[in-house]
């Protein structure tokens, strides 16, 4: 044995001194990792009578475990750098799955015990689903969550139906309105148009961009916040009311139409319909359009007073009061509620908003209501009733200094406790969601 050893080019003096003591000198013990034992237990391989001989005769084809090359060139690739072995399949991993349906099943028994709405059972769920997606190597299961769940909100206009800055107060030889001088910057967040927001709604089969109100300065909107944030397609449209400030850019949604995607689903209640009837007559009926004309190819869907799905997310809409006599509608999703334009807020509307984490609601200037629109503190007064987590304020007119407001709206955090903010043009939230319908089982 030590003669073939140290006749053989293969070789190594470690290899012939531990053939010939039986064992390892301490010092020259090495640390064996697996590319290099399997490099070794190759040219024990190579080294055998029938496989590549040591006077370069080629004998039987021999196949590299490790590259699938032909013996000798595997040798000549082992000889020019380390090179990882072939790992071992791994066991099969049982029960997993298995421990998380046990622990769904418990919490399920003391539900009626527990707290009406579990956030940690749903997020069970989810890992449930997880459980039969593969896992790949460095990818763990709480990113594929984070991954699948995660959804945004983009608010693309938190202004009034005139926008800010004003073009009378910029006009204005004494300039007198310090909150419209400021935002005729660039990058001024006293910079508002038309209130609206875009959810980015994550699903386990993609994004879905569902827009809620598309009014005058939609396009200018879309023109500055799509391309920034990546959006491209808008797979829905939920409408709050019929004036101008909510649907004067529905026209607008020709260029997607004709340029990124066939049809847009329109969402809005019959009331606000037969209004659009009048204003949009031509993309209600089309018969009406010049042949050859590009526009707007909307599919209408009349929505009630009751929850929808949109992209397999339910929508419950939130009937408010936008003047008197004229109803409007805040919609929630998840534990995110909004409500853009409203006067009053009747007693069944509060129910729906049980449990609120993120209420966006209308907040018009900073020292009374107008006849259709909250002022700032009777804005706070119903963040005091509602009680959400936190509170983004939304339709401010230039009375509303974003940099002061936000100072003094920041100290209520210390003094009451309230967690209150002003939106801006371009503010993304993100979110956790939570579908609604699972909710509803839950409480």
């Amino acid at each position: 044995m030590r003669a073939h050893l140290s006749a053989s080019p293969c070789a190594s003096p470690l290899s012939i001194r531990r053939a010939t003591s039986g064992r390892w000198p301490k010092r020259d013990r090495p640390s064996f990792d697996r590319s290099r034992l399997a490099r070794l237990r190759l040219r024990r391989r190579l080294a055998e009578p029938g496989s590549l001989s040591g006077d370069g005769q080629r004998g039987r084809d021999r196949r590299c475990p490790a590259s699938g090359a032909r013996t000798d060139d595997a040798a000549c690739a082992l000889d020019s750098g380390p090179r990882r072995g072939v790992r071992a399949p791994s066991r099969p991993r049982h029960g997993g799955h298995h421990a998380v349906i046990a622990i769904v099943i418990v919490l399920l028994l003391l539900l009626p015990l527990a707290e009406p709405r579990l956030c940690s059972l749903l997020l069970l769920l989810d890992l449930l689903q997880l459980q039969r997606v593969p896992r790949r190597r460095g990818i763990h299961l709480v990113d594929r969550a984070e991954q699948r769940q995660q959804s945004e909100l983009i608010f693309l206009g938190t202004g009034t139906s005139e926008g800010i800055p004003r073009v009378s107060c910029l006009t204005n030889p004494s300039k007198t309105c310090p909150v419209c001088t400021k935002a005729a910057e660039p990058g001024n967040r006293n910079r508002r148009r038309n209130t609206s927001i875009l959810l980015r709604h994550a699903t386990p089969s993609g994004t879905a961009n569902i827009l809620v109100d598309a009014g005058k300065f939609f396009y200018h909107s879309a023109l500055q916040w799509f391309p920034a944030f990546g959006l491209r397609t808008i797979d829905a449209v939920i409408i709050t009311h019929s004036h101008a400030d909510a649907i004067g850019g529905l026209d607008c949604l020709r260029d997607w139409t004709n340029n990124v995607q066939p049809t847009i689903p329109i969402y809005v209640a019959e009331r606000d319909y037969e209004v659009m009837k009048m204003t949009h007559y031509y993309l209600i009926d089309t018969s009406v359009v010049i042949p050859g004309a590009a526009v707007s190819a909307l599919q209408f869907n009349i929505i009630k007073e009751e929850p929808f799905t949109v992209h397999n997310l339910e929508i419950i809409p939130l009937p408010v009061w936008h003047g008197q006599g004229y109803r409007s509608l805040g919609f929630r999703f998840g534990r995110v509620c909004y409500i853009s334009d409203v006067s009053d807020i009747p007693e069944e509307t509060y129910k729906l908003l049980e449990d609120c984490e993120l209420l966006i609601l209308d907040a018009l200037r900073p020292d009374r209501s107008s006849s259709t629109h909250f002022g700032l503190p009777r804005a706070l007064e119903e963040v005091r009733k509602i009680k959400p987590k936190k509170t983004l304020f939304t339709g401010m007119m230039h009375l509303m200094d974003h940099e002061k407001v936000n100072n003094e709206l920041a100290k209520l955090m210390d003094t009451k406790g309230l967690d209150i903010q002003l939106s801006y043009d371009g503010l993304r939230t993100p979110l956790l969601m939570m579908q609604a319908r699972l909710m509803a089982y839950l409480s």
